[in-house]
């Protein structure tokens, strides 16, 4: 792949690829988009260069921090688990009409999924469905991780499950899936803080990592819809990789013309 935009070529050989590896990002989403700022780059600290020695002069920390971007929480919200008669798990929210979410719309925000779906019988997981899709032409996996370079003085009571796949060929909508360990605290929820990381790592992995908006051209709307639902038939999603890249159009990231999320690249 070249740096040419008319290159319509997804290849794995270092050889080929640009020096940049070039990642989009979208909203797939019908409504309230204004909700749902763009992902940045982890930027943790301000650099110290008054000693060389300084732990944010290092190139191992350097190089780890160069491929993280952080999505930012929507909302604010506090959540509760709760227990029906019945002893189903649900979740509530305890600011009830002080909120700044409805009610009404609380449930089409988050999901518990079924207690033979944990990972353990003493830990529900709620699950939130976003609009955020990343998506690239040449080969890239993207990891999903919890914000672990933000210091929340109100730890999560529980852990977020993280994941990973290729941008590639499976440009799917991410969850936000949280494993709650204990159900006697509230998770808060601050909009604009980071709420889950992603981590891209190219074919070759010394390459830097640009993130642009995208658009949902017909060719990416149309091949995603190869994907849609395939969990509710085959437990194992992996499997169909080779059928996704068999039936990928030429090119999906079509980038918009409002900018890349940080044009710097960093150079160790």
């Amino acid at each position: 792949m070249s740096d040419d935009p008319s290159t319509d070529l997804v290849t794995t050989d270092p050889a080929a690829l640009p020096r940049i590896a070039d990642v989009g990002w979208l909203l797939d989403s019908g409504e309230a988009q204004f909700l749902w700022d763009a992902p940045r780059r982890v930027r943790t600290f301000e650099r110290n260069r008054d000693h060389a020695k300084a732990v944010n002069n290092c190139p191992a920390y350097l190089d780890y921090e160069s491929r993280l971007f952080e999505v930012p929480c929507p909302i604010d919200l506090r959540l509760r688990i709760q227990k029906d008669a019945q002893g189903r798990v649900g979740i509530m929210n305890p600011d009830g009409d002080k909120s700044g979410v409805r009610m009404s719309h609380l449930n089409k925000l988050f999901v518990v999924s079924p207690p033979n779906e944990w990972r353990h019988p003493n830990r529900p997981i709620v699950q939130f469905v976003t609009p955020y899709v990343f998506v690239a032409d040449e080969a890239v996996w993207v990891t999903q991780l919890p914000p672990v370079q933000h210091f929340n003085p109100a730890p999560w009571p529980g852990l977020l499950i993280g994941g990973r796949f290729p941008t590639h060929i499976w440009p799917r909508t991410m969850m936000w899936a949280f494993e709650w360990w204990d159900m006697g605290r509230e998770l808060v929820l601050k909009r604009g803080e980071p709420w889950f990381y992603v981590n891209f790592e190219p074919a070759e992995p010394s390459r830097p990592v640009r993130l642009s908006e995208a658009e949902l051209t017909p060719e990416l709307a149309e091949y995603r819809k190869g994907m849609s639902g395939v969990t509710n038939y085959v437990n194992q999603t992996y499997a169909l990789f080779r059928i996704a890249e068999e039936r990928r159009p030429p090119r999906l990231f079509k980038p918009r013309q409002r900018g890349a999320v940080d044009d710097r690249i960093d150079e160790n």
